[in-house]
């Protein structure tokens, strides 16, 4: 092993987190601002389906939004004063997370961009959004935006496991998927892929090969979500019905390690676990303690001597 193989330079961590990439570029701490610009979704609007995914929450996954109600403006300032007093001399991402923030005319998506556009504190611009919801005329004007602000999108794939995805009531196929990827490649767009662990009918090797998978496709970024249930889904109706059996904090660990060393070494990893809501969580309750989570993957990386992107081939 050599220093080349294993990347000592992400802080002393044995995977490219986002905090080094966001400290190295900014020289400051960077947070993210969670914002709903009133977006909705294709598998909700009855374009493609109802409901959502079956794990999506009625806010569609913005739950943590302090302010929902506000005006786009008046969220990010209440939502950025709480950063403040933890980062008083930081920079923000605003991040446009609630639903699907892509799917609506131009006019809207500039509307809800361009305000952040000429503000120093803000460093880049976040946009979830599904490969479905990405028209050319949409791309073209977020990569023109690219020269003032830089731009993530955000986009789920979950699993490249299409049966998987058809249960999970996506609606869109794992070659949908990767078309909009090679359309965004040719663009200064950076782009997120959200994964997700322990969805229904998938065993580890499942999951290991949703990352090799992804892994050579051009992507900038990660985020690797444990499923969970959470009250008012689809999937709290099913677990209800039928007790649905989640791995457990253990497996989830050694599969994020695995999973890490088939992994990019490029790929800024964003997320190595999910964030619920406590009140609204039925399980798994271990998911609350994020901190020990990211800890114990760190001291499982370094008891196995292992990095991400080892197996990457």
């Amino acid at each position: 092993m050599t220093k080349q193989d294993f990347p000592y330079t992400f802080n002393e961590k044995r995977y490219h987190t986002f905090n080094y990439y966001l400290k190295n570029r900014y020289q400051c701490k960077v947070s993210k601002v969670i914002l709903d610009a009133g977006f909705t979704c294709p598998n909700r609007d009855e374009s493609k389906g109802v409901g959502g995914c079956i794990f999506c929450s009625e806010a569609g996954s913005g739950d943590s939004n302090l302010s929902l109600n506000d005006d786009l403006l008046s969220q990010y300032r209440k939502n950025k004063a709480v950063m403040d007093r933890k980062w008083p001399n930081g920079m923000y991402i605003p991040y446009f997370q609630s639903f699907s923030n892509t799917y609506g005319p131009l006019k809207r998506i500039k509307e809800m961009t361009e305000p952040f556009l000429h503000m120093e504190e803000v460093a880049e611009i976040a946009i979830a959004t599904r490969c479905d919801c990405l028209v050319e005329e949409t791309i073209a004007y977020l990569n023109e935006i690219t020269a003032k602000k830089p731009v993530w999108l955000e986009i789920g794939l979950q699993t490249s496991n299409d049966h998987v995805g058809e249960i999970i009531n996506r609606k869109y196929s794992f070659q949908d998927f990767k078309d909009a990827l090679d359309r965004l490649a040719k663009t200064d767009i950076k782009v997120c892929v959200h994964v997700m662990n322990g969805l229904p009918f998938e065993n580890e090797e499942d999951m290991l090969n949703t990352i090799r998978d992804i892994s050579h496709l051009p992507f900038d970024g990660i985020k690797i979500h444990m499923l969970h249930i959470i009250r008012n889904t689809k999937l709290a109706e099913m677990h209800e019905k039928h007790h649905y059996e989640l791995i457990s904090r253990q497996q989830y660990i050694e599969l994020v390690v695995r999973q890490l060393e088939y992994l990019r070494k490029e790929v800024v990893v964003q997320r190595l676990t999910g964030d619920p809501m406590v009140q609204d969580l039925i399980e798994p309750d271990w998911l609350i303690r994020k901190t020990t989570i990211l800890n114990d993957i760190d001291k499982r990386m370094r008891q196995l001597d292992t990095w991400q992107g080892k197996f990457y081939e």
